[in-house]
């Protein structure tokens, strides 16, 4: 099983993303899969291995964490669907 989650963060700063997409297995202890990036300017970028050189591995918090603060009072997350964070992935992969 899957969940969406769109993070959006009020006052970015510049070359940071203005909001974040995560693509989150819930059966893999809340992992990440795939994350897009959306940037002030418009781009888009597509991240198909949130985990490629980290050196932890953090599971992504749960929409209620993220909206508890924090992190930030400029993080504010919702649920979405999977066919708004495909649309966007195809967009971000052209």
């Amino acid at each position: 099983m899957t969940e969406y989650i769109k993070l959006n963060w009020e006052n970015a700063p510049d070359g940071e993303p203005i909001a974040i997409l995560y693509e989150v297995d819930l059966a893999n202890e809340r992992l990440g899969l795939r994350s897009i990036d959306i940037f002030s300017d418009g781009h888009i970028r597509a991240i198909s291995s949130l985990y490629d050189g980290a050196i932890e591995i953090i599971p992504i918090p749960t929409v209620e964490e993220l909206n508890d603060h924090i992190w930030g009072d400029e993080f504010h997350a919702r649920l979405i669907e999977k066919t708004e964070f495909e649309s966007i992935w195809e967009k971000a992969c052209l």
